[in-house]
């Protein structure tokens, strides 16, 4: 009896353990989630984005994982979890703000739920997924339809339930680590400027002919227009044209190694800006923190780079060098303009002249920030009602560029409410797409711009609201954004790049499309960090802007550029791409599953090709189909990114092999044989 006893308590415990085994619990917060990615900050291990206690719709939660949209977190299940359960919600930390995400869940890439819009304030939601047979679970924060902005979202409570294992694998298929294509220049001259310079008549002309090769280096340029002298020593072309013409100039440089000249064509005429423009913007790095130090000191970075010699030559100052409206710099004195209207720089920029000056004198261009709301995105003093006064002042000023920001005028698009522009918030994005309210602001700048005496290149940053594309011309305009911000996020650049083609047909010389700045190397809007964007992602991320004809804005912080960065920035064949005469933009005309073909005709009658690899599996295949690309006949296949040829091929009767990596590009330049 004492013996069967045992034995029942034995098979007792065995099924107990079994059941245990069985019922066991793997919580979200116990699993490694530095590997997801997200719109902003770090993943927060039971807290919240900001680091504070875990908080939806007023109540508490001591357990989950805070993030930020966009957002991706991968899991291998392997079957081993039968169920998924949590509550998710918008962390209460964004109040006074207006964030919306949805929160999706895929099992083996197939969506098996999905939160809807969820708005700040709204009670956390319960998610309950049976996973059985499942392999790979995703948990995805997307941007709630209003921009990704403020959009901190928790996962909180969250478990699964599994079978015969303790813990979860999460990962990243992407590869991480950074490998360089771009051949470092020869010490033989080679210039590289684009083939065309647009300017109006009357108006200062500068322009330094970017190119490498060792130094010392002597330039000169023949035929060059009545007004305009040439510094031998620096290659910058300075004066100006009276008058309308064509030019065509024959540029040159010498160094003990050789020489090499290049025809360029100056267009003086109501054109500006006839290619895409190139520089760096102080915001994705700096933030609010930018001043003018910081700002010489990238000027100095550029040059010093050598990434000038490549023909990037704008220094843009973008938010923050005006007073802010918290009245917190120690000089601000209460008053934002003098006696007469005209705005007043803050103290971390004490004299803009002077400032545009020392940019000028290494023969690059300056920009500045300014919104047609009484306030710009960061609070600071905005245009509204003194358009002239600043128009007038960024002219005086040297100013080469101006980003005009939509921000707040939200705001007042039926008028100043009791004329207190205290009463406008700084952001009010209402309105953007009213065809005539909303173009208005951007035409009254654009009017008086055009009216000053020199070149300003005029930038609506109104986030494609009211397909800007369609008008923005008559603005004055040359270029114009099509999205909401960009963020060093994966799932950021993809949505903005695979909605480019809709606004492809307005692009041409003097006009382009704006997917926003370029995120590689040191970024972090005053959080520096390391761009998130995987190696081939950031390979993807250049060869596309490139076939896009977009403007090229560095957002990085030039005095931390590393090998790989200046790799990406310095391909002259890349970069040709993008400054192409022929001004046209590339669209995709091809897809074979997440295999986008991108397209894009060139001047001298060849085809850049950006196969784009937006899946998370190698794509590994022959490809034939050239018809749909618009090549026919033989084609000599030139790698943009090694700048070497691969080979000469007849695309009637042979294919191009293909072996891209996940979320990478394979670029190309196909060019008839002659």
């Amino acid at each position: 009896m004492l013996k069967n006893k045992i034995h029942i308590l034995s098979i007792a415990f065995l099924l107990a353990g079994q059941i245990s085994k069985a019922q066991s619990a793997v919580w979200l917060d116990k699993l490694d989630l530095s590997v997801a990615t997200q719109g902003n900050g770090k993943p927060g291990i039971n807290t919240s984005v900001d680091g504070k206690k875990l908080t939806i719709a007023g109540k508490t939660f001591d357990r989950g994982f805070g993030t930020h949209a966009e957002s991706s977190l991968l899991i291998k299940l392997n079957g081993k979890a039968t169920k998924f359960s949590a509550l998710v919600g918008l962390d209460d930390e964004m109040k006074g703000h207006e964030p919306a995400v949805e929160f999706e869940i895929y099992g083996d890439n197939k969506k098996v739920w999905s939160s809807g819009i969820m708005h700040l304030g709204d009670q956390a939601k319960p998610v309950s997924v049976s996973l059985k047979g499942i392999k790979q679970l995703e948990l995805v924060v997307t941007d709630g339809g209003n921009g990704p902005y403020y959009d901190h979202a928790d996962w909180v409570d969250a478990r699964f339930e599994t079978t015969g294992v303790s813990t979860l694998e999460t990962f990243n298929p992407i590869a991480s680590e950074p490998y360089i294509l771009t051949p470092r220049p020869a010490a033989v001259p080679k210039i590289n400027s684009a083939g065309i310079y647009g300017v109006r008549p009357g108006s200062a002309f500068l322009f330094r002919i970017p190119a490498t090769g060792e130094r010392p280096m002597a330039f000169a340029a023949k035929n060059l227009p009545k007004g305009l002298t040439i510094d031998s020593q620096t290659g910058i072309i300075t004066g100006k044209i009276d008058t309308k013409g064509t030019y065509e100039v024959l540029l040159s440089a010498k160094n003990a190694k050789g020489s090499v000249s290049k025809k360029l064509r100056i267009e003086s005429g109501d054109k500006i800006a006839l290619t895409p423009t190139m520089g760096w913007n102080s915001w994705n790095c700096f933030g609010h923190e930018v001043s003018a130090d910081k700002v010489k000191r990238a000027a100095d970075a550029l040059v010093r780079s050598g990434l000038v010699n490549h023909g990037w030559n704008y220094i843009n100052i973008d938010d923050s060098w005006q007073y802010n409206r918290d009245g917190k710099d120690p000089s601000f004195k209460g008053q934002f303009r003098d006696k007469d209207g005209y705005i007043l720089t803050n103290s971390k920029f004490p004299d803009m002249k002077n400032l545009g000056d020392y940019i000028h004198a290494n023969g690059l261009k300056m920009g500045i920030y300014s919104s047609p709301g009484p306030w710009t995105c960061g609070g600071c003093a905005g245009s509204y009602g003194y358009e002239k006064q600043d128009a007038e002042s960024y002219a005086r000023w040297g100013v080469d560029y101006l980003k005009y920001d939509w921000c707040s005028y939200g705001g007042v698009i039926d008028g100043l409410p009791d004329n207190d522009p205290s009463k406008v918030p700084s952001l009010a994005f209402n309105g953007g797409g009213d065809l005539d309210k909303g173009v208005k602001p951007f035409k009254l700048m654009g009017d008086l711009l055009y009216g000053q005496p020199r070149d300003i290149v005029y930038n609506l940053c109104q986030y494609g609201m009211g397909d800007v594309w369609k008008w923005g011309d008559e603005t004055h305009a040359q270029s114009w954004r099509t999205t909401n911000d960009i963020t060093d996020t994966w799932a950021s650049v993809k949505s903005i790049a695979l909605a480019q083609d809709k606004a492809a047909l307005y692009a041409k010389p003097g006009n382009r499309n704006d997917p926003d700045m370029l995120v590689v190397g040191v970024v972090g809007w005053g959080n520096p960090h390391q761009s998130k964007l995987k190696p081939d992602e950031q390979y993807l991320h250049i060869s596309l802007w490139s076939i896009f004809s977009a403007p090229l804005l560095i957002g990085c912080d030039l005095e931390k550029l590393d090998d790989f960065t200046l790799n990406l920035l310095t391909n002259d064949e890349v970069i040709a791409v993008n400054q192409d005469a022929l001004g046209k933009q590339g669209i995709c005309l091809n897809t074979i599953g997440e295999l986008k073909i991108y397209v894009k005709d060139l001047e001298d009658g060849g085809k850049a090709v950006a196969f784009a690899n937006f899946g998370r599996e190698k794509a590994k295949l022959s490809y034939k189909d050239f018809k749909k690309l618009g090549i026919s006949g033989q084609q000599t296949v030139r790698d943009l990114w090694r700048q070497k040829d691969l080979a000469g091929i007849d695309v009637a009767v042979q294919s191009l092999p293909l072996d891209i990596p996940a979320h990478g590009v394979a670029y190309y330049k196909l060019s008839p044989l002659k």
